[in-house]
């Protein structure tokens, strides 16, 4: 259970628990405030062995070695929106799917397609790209519904070859395999099988898909393809290596969106990951993260529109009480905020603005370890640059990815920490507004074990 105090002290650097934003306009300087609360409930933390510290070059060699391999350029802002296949008959019975193609989708997921299918109807896509297999063809057909363009098949869309562990239930491969269904489960980038590295492959193959779909003609994509695949698509999109495998969650029919914005210079394009996995489910419903069963969570909501905002010409700041629409937020009058809005700062504001989130995220950090409750659940409530600035944390990134990120007034997001908030951090879901009335949902269910692959 969540305790009802609130605790506006996130930023102790400040006495005033605000962390001041500073912006120069009409050539007057001037400072507008931001403040965070937490709701939090008593937790406790087993004691565990923290993973050995990474330096600030090794941080800067991992997020770079897939960062300079550059995506091609596009001539238009383009959409693509992303949705893994809805549950299928193997997902239900825990068996290793990979790339085999028996399974099939289970009523079910069904079901959670033709949801997706209502969330998507008022998009206007131009093409949709497949996995070639069962399950995901006939998700992207169920979506794409009465539409007349052909749907492309792509063979690099088709899930992680996982060789010899397919068709296996998982205790069948934890029985044959040993120690290396141990290392597919906790070191996966470096997981090896039958001579292959499937994680390394899946990397590679996802690299190409953006050659393919970025080079098509069409400025609003929709991509239907299978869990692991999603999750390399918006890492290698970003610039994310093998190590962010596992952290990006894809759910049964999870939806997310990334930008991609042309540069003046040309060159790899400016991306933004507008959102990760809104799905068919509650953001905040029991489930696992990456396979691990997770009792610990830190869920950050955006605050909603304040009196001031029209007024200051800054986005959601200023420290007056939330209007009526920041209330309710009413879907027809609220005006989301442009992707990757971060990214038009100044560097002395995106500094100041990531080296007090590191504070704050070390608070919620220390707030989830307190207590004796196991159940963990830790909530705050900011402005959108903060959450975004703390899940570049959350990350291990470094400020230069802020623009990378995208959140909206009165989203939600929610990291899972399966190990211990020592560990690392999994992302459930980022910039859900289906409460919003934006890719609204018209039924909640529970999707439990829906991250299987």
């Amino acid at each position: 259970m969540l305790s009802t105090a609130l605790t506006p002290h996130l930023f102790p650097l400040h006495k005033t628990g605000k962390f001041f934003h500073h912006r120069h306009r009409h050539h007057r300087h001037e400072v507008y405030p931001f403040r965070a609360d937490v709701v939090r409930s008593s937790s406790s933390l087993q004691e565990t062995k923290k993973p050995p510290p990474v330096s600030s070059d090794e941080r800067r060699e991992l997020l770079t070695s897939w960062e300079s391999i550059a995506l091609p350029p596009v001539k238009a802002a383009k959409r693509v929106v992303l949705v893994r296949h809805g549950q299928s008959t193997w997902n239900a019975e825990g068996r290793i799917q990979g790339s085999s193609d028996f399974s099939v989708l289970t009523l079910k997921g069904e079901s959670q397609a033709e949801t997706s299918r209502q969330m998507l109807l008022d998009d206007s896509f131009d093409v949709c790209f497949s996995s070639p297999l069962i399950r995901s063809k006939r998700t992207a057909e169920i979506i794409w519904g009465s539409r007349t363009e052909e749907i492309i098949t792509e063979s690099n869309l088709r899930e992680i070859d996982l060789y010899s562990f397919q068709g296996l239930l998982k205790n069948e491969g934890k029985a044959k395999y040993g120690a290396a269904y141990r290392q597919w489960q906790i070191d996966a980038p470096n997981f090896n099988i039958d001579g292959h590295y499937p994680v390394r492959e899946l990397w590679e193959r996802a690299r190409s898909c953006w050659t393919k779909i970025l080079t098509h003609e069409s400025r609003s994509i929709l991509v239907v393809a299978h869990n692991a695949v999603n999750q390399a698509l918006v890492a290698t999109a970003m610039g994310l290596g093998t190590e962010y495998f596992r952290i990006l969650l894809q759910s049964n029919c999870g939806v997310s969106v990334l930008d991609f914005t042309p540069k003046p210079e040309g060159g790899t394009p400016d991306i933004c990951l507008n959102r990760l996995n809104q799905t068919p489910s509650s953001p905040v419903a029991a489930g696992s993260s990456g396979g691990r069963k997770a009792s610990m969570r830190i869920i950050l909501v955006s605050h909603g529109t304040s009196q001031n905002d029209g007024e200051s010409g800054i986005p959601l700041s200023g420290d007056s009480p939330m209007n009526m629409l920041g209330v309710i937020q009413d879907s027809t009058r609220f005006q989301p905020l442009q992707s990757g809005w971060l990214r038009g700062y100044k560097d002395e504001i995106t500094r100041a603005l990531w080296d007090q989130s590191g504070v704050a995220w070390k608070s919620l950090l220390d707030e989830l370890s307190k207590g004796s409750d196991p159940q963990n659940v830790v909530v705050a409530v900011a402005h959108p640059a903060l959450h975004i600035a703390m899940m570049g944390h959350c990350l291990n990134l470094t400020k230069e990815w802020l623009g990378s990120f995208h959140l909206d007034a009165g989203s939600i997001s929610v990291v899972d920490f399966p190990d211990s908030p020592s560990g690392r951090g999994v992302i459930r879901c980022i910039n859900y507004t289906a409460h919003l009335g934006r890719w609204s949902i018209p039924i909640t269910r529970s999707t439990l074990d829906d991250e299987d692959f």
